[in-house]
C-alpha cells in the first residue's frame, strides 16, 4: 500500500496494491476509484484533501489477529 499528498494540487492518491488499471469510476465530484480487469479496487484519489482528511496527521497501526 502507498499513500502519496501532491501538495501543489491538494490531492491525496492511495494505492491498495499495484496492478494495472481497467476502469475507473467518479465517486463524488472529488473522488475517484480505480479498479483492475477482475473489478478489485486498486486505488482511490481524493481532491481537494487537506478539507476533507487530516493529511498532517495521518499515522498507521497494524494490528495482530
Amino acid at each position: 500500500m502507498k499513500i502519496r499528498y501532491f501538495a501543489d494540487t491538494d490531492t491525496l492518491y492511495i494505492q491498495f496494491r499495484p496492478a494495472e488499471v481497467a476502469e475507473t469510476r467518479d465517486l463524488d465530484e472529488n473522488t475517484l476509484a480505480e479498479y483492475d480487469a477482475q473489478g478489485q479496487l486498486c486505488a482511490m484519489t481524493l481532491e481537494h484533501a487537506s478539507a476533507r482528511a487530516d493529511i498532517p496527521h495521518f499515522s498507521y497501526e497494524q494490528v495482530a489477529a
